[in-house]
């Protein structure tokens, strides 16, 4: 059972011959919200003036503690980093681009070593703490930067599918939603089926799985009665990560009313695909007529394929390009 793959970090590591700096990424406008004692950073790329644009894209990233850019050095070797698996040349001409960085963690880091998130970043990563401030920033950039969008579009990807889910539920600007790689049912219940699918699968005998499955859910009441703890860690997240973000997402998607894109890649090892099918049979039980479903074949959870050389051929573009068309439309 790949349990690492739950927490899947979408980071490009890219080889630099020359030292790179942060201020050599200079395409986005910073912006800081201060709001009831919280201080929000969000950043914004636009081909032209913001202010001229029509339509607002915001992009929520997964459970990633790294900043957007950073660069650090390994082993002699300069490298650039990022979390933003975007080509911002396809973002269409009048939108702005927006992304929101978590708390504490930095727009870009340049380092001697790997940027490691500060022990308080963890104090604010909840699921409810994470949506309320993206919902800040949606008003934010509705008061100052564009006023009157004709369209709020926002994708939310990994942890970030959990994210937009309950956004949607409190913010009624948005007028298309992405969920992107996300399960329908708690993140806690795409354990057991990993568990599964390796029985099924051969790689573990049922009674490996069963003593798999006794001490998971042992490990699920400890998280349980230490819901707060931020030093208790289980699979590189606290405690209170793990239980704050254990929210089935498909009871926020059937609160809401907008057309909702599901994109998910068949061969996605950190969340089951199996999880992600409750969406489309609870919305047709539920006879709601707003979703959109889709599951792209060979793909993996950033939406790479893997090919016969063992290479990663990378297909988020794609699956991009699919979704505006699809807010073209819709």
């Amino acid at each position: 059972m790949n349990l690492n793959g739950r927490i899947f970090l979408c980071t490009l590591l890219i080889a630099l011959s020359t030292t790179a700096q942060c201020e050599k990424i200079n395409m986005f406008t910073h912006f800081t919200l201060q709001n009831d004692s919280d201080t929000i950073n969000y950043h914004a790329y636009a081909k032209g003036e913001i202010t001229s644009k029509k339509n607002v894209l915001l992009f929520i990233h997964g459970s990633s503690s790294k900043p957007f850019y950073s660069f650090f050095k390994d082993k002699g070797i300069q490298y650039r980093g990022s979390t933003l698996p975007f080509n911002l040349k396809e973002i269409p001409d009048d939108y702005a681009f927006f992304i929101v960085s978590k708390k504490y963690i930095p727009f870009c880091s340049d380092s001697k070593k790997e940027f490691e998130a500060p022990e308080i970043y963890q104090k604010t990563m909840t699921l409810t703490h994470r949506a309320h401030q993206i919902d800040k920033v949606i008003d934010d950039i509705k008061a100052k930067y564009i006023k009157q969008p004709n369209k709020i579009v926002v994708i939310g990807h990994s942890e970030g599918s959990d994210v937009v889910a309950k956004l949607g539920t409190i913010n009624k600007k948005i007028t298309h939603i992405g969920f992107w790689s996300g399960s329908g049912n708690s993140q806690l219940y795409d354990f057991p089926l990993f568990i599964r699918k390796d029985i099924i699968a051969g790689k573990i005998s049922e009674e490996e799985g069963l003593q798999q499955m006794d001490s998971l859910f042992s490990k699920y009441k400890e998280i349980v009665k230490n819901k707060e703890s931020i030093n208790k860690q289980w699979y590189g997240h606290p405690y209170k990560r793990w239980f704050y973000f254990s929210e089935p997402p498909v009871e926020n998607l059937l609160q809401i009313d907008i057309p909702l894109f599901v994109a998910m890649g068949a061969k996605d090892t950190s969340v089951p695909v199996e999880s992600t099918y409750l969406i489309p049979v609870e919305f047709i039980r539920k006879e709601k007529e707003n979703l959109t479903f889709k599951v792209y074949p060979n793909l993996d959870h950033g939406f790479r394929e893997t090919l016969p050389s063992g290479k990663k051929k990378r297909h988020w573009n794609r699956v991009f390009l699919d979704f505006m068309n699809w807010v073209n439309v819709n």
